[in-house]
């Protein structure tokens, strides 16, 4: 069994503007969930606030500015190998891009419809926790 300070520690986001949210896929070569769609975020590192590296994290794969958030997490995955949190972001500045082609090959951005069809990285949490944002008031720039 793995010890709880052995657990990554993993961060992500679920931008949502419009009523889509945006999804990166993992290119072919990563170790964990490769050629899957997935929330941008990744690993906490030591020292790090989670909250932190929320922020630094997306600045690095998409090259926007967020605060880090002051509310709980939307969604927390608590498992032997990791310990996940999810923020609902919407509002940063800067135009999301691919700016981490070496983790994603590509972004979109997604309805529900559209999501439902795609393979989540954790469709048993991805999904529902899209469907209770998503489902939600929708905020406009």
């Amino acid at each position: 069994m793995t010890h709880p300070e052995e657990r990554a520690e993993i961060v992500t986001a679920v931008l949502r503007r419009h009523g889509r949210i945006l999804l990166c896929h993992r290119s072919p070569h990563r170790q964990h969930f490769p050629n899957r769609w997935a929330f941008p975020g990744g690993n906490v590192e030591v020292g790090e606030a989670a909250e932190q590296a929320l922020a630094r994290e997306l600045a690095e794969e998409l090259g926007i500015t967020v605060a880090p958030p002051t509310h709980a997490p939307a969604a927390v995955i608590d498992t032997d190998a990791f310990h996940l949190r999810t923020w609902l972001i919407e509002s940063w500045s800067g135009t999301p891009a691919n700016t981490a082609p070496e983790e994603h090959d590509d972004l979109i951005w997604v309805d529900l419809d559209e999501a439902r069809d795609l393979d989540l990285a954790h469709p048993e949490f991805d999904y529902p926790l899209l469907v209770e944002l998503l489902g939600g008031p929708v905020s406009t720039p």
